[in-house]
C-alpha cells in the first residue's frame, strides 16, 4: 500500500481467513459508517446498530433482494476500542469459499472498497493503537515456523521491544535535559564532559549494542536455516527425513536410487526453524534422471547451512564418502544410521570413531586428496526407526547454527533488518556524542548527536518514519491483516 495516497476512515472490507473449505470464515470491515453499511444487508439492522461495542449479534446476511446468503454472527467493535481504532464489524460465517466470497462481494457492492495488504494494521498504527515494532510483530507471528520463533514474535507484539527502546530513549533524554540546563545556566567546568553524567550514555551504548547484536539470532529464528541430508544410496536419508518431520513424507525403500529428486519441508530443531532437504543418493549411475538428481544434491549442499552426511553403519565409510567429506566446505555432521540393527551397532571400529571425532585429516589422506589440518566434524549414531541418537543430532545441529550467537536473552530482540539499521545509527550517534564531549567540542555538537540518536530510535517505533518505509513494511502483510 502507498501511505501517501491513503484515505483516512474510508470503509474497507476483506476476507480475513484462508479461502478454503473450513468450519468458519471471517469477513472483516472497518472505517467510517462501517456498522451502518453492514446493517443494510443484515436481517436485524436495528439490533446491529444499537448494540454496544465488543458484542456479538446473531442474524443473516441478505442480498439487496432479501435473499439469504448465510447465517452469521457479527462481532461489533466501536471506535476507539477496536484493533484499527475505528468502527469495525467481523462477520463470522460458514467457511465454504463460495459463502465467504459471496459476502465479501456483497460488501464491495454496498459502500466498501477492497482493503489493501496490511491496511488494518496500518490503520491501527496511524490511529495510535500500536507502534511499528508491534505492527511488524504481527507479520512475524503469522509467518513463524516454530514455537520458539512464535514466542519471540509474541514478546515484541506484547510491547517488550517498544519498552526497551523507550527506556533507552529516556536515558538519552535525561542527559539532554542536563545539558540544556548547562547551556541555559553555564558554570565553570574544566571540560564539556564534566557538564553531564556519562553513566546514562554509557548504559545506553551498552543496551543499544546488545540490541544490535540480537538481530543475528532473531534472524535465524525468523528465516530459518537450510539443512541438507546427503549420502550414498540407501544410507537412510529418507528415513531420517521422515523421522525429523514425524510423518511419512518420503518414500523409503531398499531399492537403490528410489529418491531421484529432492524433497523439502519445514521442521523444528530445538525450536530453530529449518528447511530440511532429502536428496538423491550420491553414486555413479547411467540413469539420466537419477544422474540429474545427484547433481542437484551436490548443488544443494553448496548452499546449506548444515550438511548431514549419512553413512550406513553396516558398511562404514568408503572412498566416495571420504571424497565428499574432503570437498565439502559447509559445516558438516557425520551421521551413522541404522544402529537399531544388532549386527551393525559396532561395525565401525573404535579407531575410526577416534579419527572422526578428532578430525577428518586422516580420512582425507586415505581418500588420496590433500589433508585438511584442524578440520573436525561431529559424529552422531542414530536410528531413525527407534529415535535413538536424534536428540544428540539436534543438539549438534543447534550448536553449529547458533555458534557465536546469543540465544538466551533477558530483554527483547530486534525483529527486522530495518530495526537493526536504525539501532546501529542510534548507537553510532550516541558513541560520537561521548567522543565529542571528550574532545571538548561545544555542547551544541553533543546535543545534535543525541537528538540524531533519538530520531533513529523513533524510526524503530514509528515516531519518525518516512512514507516509503511504511509502504515497504505493510505491503508484505496479507490482505486481511
Amino acid at each position: 500500500m502507498n501511505p501517501s495516497v491513503y484515505t483516512p476512515e474510508e470503509p474497507i472490507s476483506s476476507i480475513a481467513t484462508a479461502l478454503s473449505p473450513a468450519a468458519l470464515g471471517i469477513v472483516r470491515v472497518s472505517g467510517k459508517n462501517s456498522i451502518e453499511l453492514v446493517s443494510k444487508v443484515f436481517s436485524r439492522p436495528k439490533a446491529l446498530l444499537e448494540t454496544a461495542g465488543n458484542t456479538l449479534v446473531y442474524g443473516w446476511i441478505l442480498t439487496q433482494g432479501k435473499e439469504k446468503i448465510d447465517e452469521v454472527m457479527c462481532a461489533v467493535y466501536r471506535s476507539p476500542k477496536s484493533f484499527t481504532g475505528e468502527d469495525m464489524v467481523e462477520i463470522f460465517c460458514h467457511g465454504g469459499p463460495s459463502v465467504v466470497t459471496a459476502i465479501q462481494n456483497l460488501m464491495l457492492k454496498n459502500g466498501f472498497r477492497q482493503a489493501n495488504r496490511g491496511e488494518y494494521t496500518f490503520r491501527a498504527y496511524i490511529n495510535g493503537k500500536t507502534d511499528l515494532t508491534k505492527a511488524e510483530a504481527v507479520k512475524e507471528i503469522i509467518d513463524s515456523h516454530t514455537d520458539v520463533s512464535r514466542s519471540h514474535a509474541a514478546g515484541r507484539l506484547s510491547g517488550a521491544l517498544f519498552e526497551e527502546i523507550d527506556s533507552i530513549k529516556k536515558l538519552i533524554i535525561d542527559t539532554l535535559a542536563a545539558i540544556e540546563v548547562e547551556i541555559e545556566y553555564p558554570e565553570d567546568e574544566e571540560t564539556i564532559a564534566d557538564t553531564f553524567d556519562r553513566a546514562d550514555i554509557e548504559t545506553a551504548i551498552k543496551r543499544l549494542t546488545s540490541l544490535a547484536d540480537s538481530w543475528k539470532s532473531e534472524k535465524l529464528y525468523q528465516d530459518g536455516a537450510r539443512v541438507v541430508l546427503a549420502g550414498r544410496t540407501n544410507a537412510g536419508k529418507s528415513s531420517l527425513f521422515n523421522a525429523i518431520l514425524k510423518e511419512e513424507r518420503a518414500i523409503v525403500s531398499d531399492i537403490e536410487g528410489t529418491t531421484r529428486d529432492w524433497l523439502e519441508s519445514w521442521a523444528s530443531v530445538n525450536g530453530i526453524p529449518v528447511r530440511l532437504f532429502d536428496t538423491a543418493g550420491l553414486r555413479q549411475t547411467d540413469d539420466v534422471i537419477e544422474a540429474q538428481g545427484v547433481e542437484l544434491t551436490k548443488n544443494l549442499t553448496k548452499d546449506a547451512d548444515v550438511v548431514l552426511y549419512l553413512v550406513d553403519s553396516a558398511g562404514g565409510l568408503n572412498e566416495e564418502d571420504k571424497a565428499f567429506i574432503q570437498n565439502c566446505t559447509e559445516p558438516l555432521i557425520l551421521v551413522y544410521t541404522k544402529i537399531d540393527k544388532s549386527d551393525t551397532k559396532d561395525v565401525h571400529s573404535e579407531a575410526e570413531d577416534n579419527v572422526l571425532s578428532g578430525g577428518a585429516e586422516d580420512i582425507l589422506v586415505h581418500s588420496g586428496g590433500p589433508s585438511s589440518v584442524g578440520k573436525s566434524y561431529p559424529v552422531v549414531k542414530i536410528s531413525s526407526k527407534t529415535g535413538d541418537g536424534l536428540k544428540n543430532l539436534y543438539d549438534d545441529i543447534t550448536k553449529i547454527l547458533t555458534s557465536g550467537l546469543s540465544t538466551e536473552r533477558e530483554q527483547a530482540g530486534l525483529g527486522s533488518a530495518r530495526q537493526k539499521e536504525a539501532v546501529l545509527e542510534a548507537l553510532e550517534c550516541v558513541k560520537h556524542a561521548l567522543v565529542s564531549a571528550d574532545d571538548n567540542y561545544t555542547l551544541d555538537a553533543v546535543v545534535q548527536d543525541l537528538e540524531d540518536a533519538l530520531d533513529s530510535l523513533g524510526e524503530v517505533t514509528g515516531d519518525v518514519t518516512p512514507d516509503d518505509v511504511l509502504g515497504s513494511i505493510f505491503e508484505n502483510f496479507c490482505v486481511g491483516k
